[in-house]
């Protein structure tokens, strides 16, 4: 039997993606401008709507923080796979200079961190939830793990070397980064915060002292 597709539904659909993606868009500028622990009304003001419309097409809060959250995870994803590309990150260059590709995927993740704080804080605290159940944001954290650990997954591979450690390694530095951006960006007023750059280079000191074992940081000699 063949179907057909009602093109009113089609468009609506379209119509409605769109319109979520807007008030999404209108819930970043309001954190941005009241801070993390932003009220509905706050992103209503911002969307030039209500309440009841945003529910709509959102369920409820929770609906619009995993939005959110959603939108913040997609932007990380993107940063990273950006600098790793400027860096090279190719097999050429996983297997030639490892250590500057975790680096530049430190140096995202911290990007984001500096350039939109109240945003950082709005997915890892999630105030806009009662009751976060568990951690509100391992969906986005789980994803960098996931990219991270393809990444050394494939060094482990071109190096010769087994690859079964790598998801374990790729959340353990995942969550080391974290845990360090959390700390930064609670430093208290008036007290002198190290930069992003140096920052970047504590963390991948210290991935790196544990990740060199098994990875070194020079391609493998190849037999002669």
């Amino acid at each position: 039997m063949t179907t057909t597709t009602d093109g009113r539904s089609t468009r609506w659909d379209g119509h409605r993606e769109t319109r979520r993606r807007e008030l999404v868009e209108a819930t970043v500028r309001a954190i941005r401008e009241h801070g993390a622990g932003v009220g509905m009304d706050d992103i209503a003001s911002a969307a030039g709507t209500s309440k009841t419309v945003i529910y709509r097409h959102f369920t409820d809060r929770q609906g619009l923080y995993a939005a959110v959250s959603e939108s913040v995870d997609t932007r990380i994803l993107r940063t990273i796979g950006q600098a790793l590309g400027a860096s090279g990150g190719n097999l050429a260059t996983v297997r030639s200079s490892p250590r500057a590709l975790v680096s530049a995927a430190i140096d995202s993740y911290l990007t984001l961190v500096e350039k939109d704080p109240e945003v950082y804080r709005f997915v890892v605290t999630a105030p806009l939830l009662d009751r976060p159940g568990g951690d509100p944001a391992a969906p986005v954290t789980d994803h960098i793990a996931a990219q991270m650990s393809e990444l050394i997954g494939a060094a482990l591979s071109a190096s010769g070397r087994d690859r079964t450690a790598a998801p374990v390694w790729g959340a353990g530095v995942v969550g080391m980064v974290r845990a360090a951006a959390d700390h930064w960006l609670a430093e208290p007023p008036g007290r002198t915060r190290i930069t992003r750059t140096a920052l970047t280079e504590q963390l991948t000191d210290l991935a790196w002292s544990g990740l060199s074992a098994a990875w070194p940081d020079h391609p493998p000699q190849e037999d002669s």
